[in-house]
């Protein structure tokens, strides 16, 4: 394994696996999990692919390979600085990943496997030196929304999720079991409550996988996780466990 000169990371020398497992996975296209980088050359771009990938449920990415799934080969080492800077300097916090060398056709493509992050909110650097952070849908890199991040926030948090379960609670699990989708707007006119009391409510139920988030056209809205169980919660928050 060669060192790089300034940060002491490894990364794979020339002559690593050859052909068989990379083609199958070209051949399953561009998806969540997986994108395609014929070249790179800016390390902000790519920290946004290793930050939507941390943000979700991982992912690799296959550099030296076209759009069209066809193969070009990485120019050099060059590649696996412009990822670890894009890891390290343009990420936060700093994305973990694993680096395979691929000899297909008698060209180099790299693997950079991530893999989906405890550490969620990642934020990646644009070009503006602005923290954005992102998430993977289908084969796309999506800014992540107000409501996202302060979920993984509290996913993380070692103070835990603490509901007080009113009727504000009540009213929104009675009207998603009779109804499949509400938004943040439609829960606060419905509830008469304010529009920051419902948000926080929404959060605070999608934190805790009683609810699931849909994104269309970039609108967001609710619905109740199909492994919910209410009338095990509903048993649970008269024994006062909530």
């Amino acid at each position: 394994m060669k060192k790089s000169p300034n940060t002491g990371s490894s990364f794979p020398s020339m002559g690593g696996e050859r052909g068989g497992s990379i083609i199958k996975l070209i051949q399953q296209g561009e998806h969540q999990q997986q994108d395609f980088k014929f070249c790179v050359n800016d390390s902000r771009k790519i920290a946004r692919s290793l930050v939507a990938f941390a943000n979700t449920d991982g992912g690799r990415l296959l550099i030296g390979v076209k759009d069209n799934g066809s193969i070009a080969g990485v120019r050099s080492d060059e590649e696996y600085y412009m990822v670890e800077a894009a890891a390290k300097i343009y990420s936060k916090p700093e994305i973990p990943f694993s680096v395979k060398q691929h000899l297909v056709e008698g060209k180099t493509v790299l693997e950079v496997k991530i893999e989906p992050s405890a550490e969620r909110p990642h934020f990646a650097c644009d070009e503006n030196g602005k923290w954005r952070a992102y998430y993977r849908k289908a084969d796309e890199n999506l800014l992540a929304t107000k409501v996202m991040i302060e979920v993984w926030k509290r996913q993380k948090s070692p103070k835990g999720i603490l509901i007080n379960y009113s009727d504000d609670e009540k009213f929104l699990l009675d009207y998603l079991t009779q109804n499949l989708l509400i938004t943040v707007s439609k829960y606060a006119r419905a509830a008469h409550i304010s529009f920051y009391r419902a948000e926080n409510i929404i959060i605070n139920f999608l934190a805790l996988n009683i609810l699931k988030m849909n994104m269309e056209d970039d609108k967001a809205s609710y619905c109740l996780n199909e492994d919910f169980d209410r009338h095990e919660w509903d048993a649970g928050a008269l024994s006062g466990k909530r």
